[in-house]
């Protein structure tokens, strides 16, 4: 990890060199647009999709969180002094993440990307809860417990539908779908900006090895708790391939 001093406020950031500040700025802007995005396009209308009022309920949870943690990381940036416009998806040329691409139709779609995608979130999180800029870290722990609720929601609600052969199958048949959309999550291997992220102590791992962590762990999660298989996935990272 970097001997880069902490940075314990914001009052504190405005002093620091102009790469680590670039880079505090990407963490919030990437965080602020992604937690929004993913609200609008999968959380809140999931609640539509939910099956009965116990499951539109915890969704209704879920979709509030989500907005939270815009909300926070807008809030944190705005402090910073980073534009509204650059951490809004609709004013900002940034594009998000690939999966949020994704076309959701089904409830157990929705459950089966709060299984997966939400625990490639928990291993973004957990990798900013030591963060060098403080602000960014607080935030990081405000976060996490919702995320893991978030997770194991999904992961639970897979676990009910798996209970029939149909449902498993059905489970199984998102998962080869959903799945491979997540390892690029975690950015291309040997990427500059995770190095001066790891120069600056605001992350600690590569991409390939949070990567590599994500992958054991869906497994975990996929075949040895839900009795599915995980699918192998195309990726041009070779790191990727070398993965299965």
């Amino acid at each position: 990890m970097s001997d880069f001093p902490q940075i314990e406020s914001v009052e504190a950031y405005r002093s620091a060199p102009e790469e680590y500040r670039e880079c505090c700025r990407k963490i919030v802007i990437s965080h602020a647009i992604n937690e929004l995005y993913g609200s609008r396009v999968y959380d809140e209308p999931a609640i539509a999709l939910a099956p009965t009022p116990y499951a539109k309920w915890l969704t209704c949870r879920i979709v509030m969180e989500e907005y939270g943690h815009h909300y926070r990381f807008f809030e944190l940036g705005r402090e910073m002094g980073i534009p509204e416009e650059r951490m809004l998806p609709e004013k900002t040329e940034k594009s998000p993440l690939s999966v949020m691409n994704f076309d959701l139709k089904t409830w157990e779609e929705f459950c089966v990307i709060k299984m997966l995608g939400d625990l490639a979130e928990i291993l973004q999180v957990e990798d900013l809860v030591q963060c060098s800029f403080h602000p960014v870290r607080r935030l990081a722990r405000m976060t996490m417990p919702e995320e893991h609720f978030h997770a194991e929601f999904g992961e639970n609600f897979c676990t009910d539908i798996c209970q029939t052969g149909e449902g498993k199958a059905l489970i199984q048949q998102h998962v080869d779908r959903i799945f491979p959309l997540f390892p690029p999550f975690f950015g291309r291997s040997g990427s500059r900006n995770n190095a001066l992220y790891r120069k600056w102590g605001i992350k600690k791992r590569t991409n390939e090895a949070m990567r590599e962590d994500y992958v054991g762990r869906a497994r975990a999660v996929v075949e040895g708790k839900l009795g599915l298989s995980l699918p192998v996935f195309d990726a041009d990272d070779p790191a990727l391939a070398a993965i299965h």
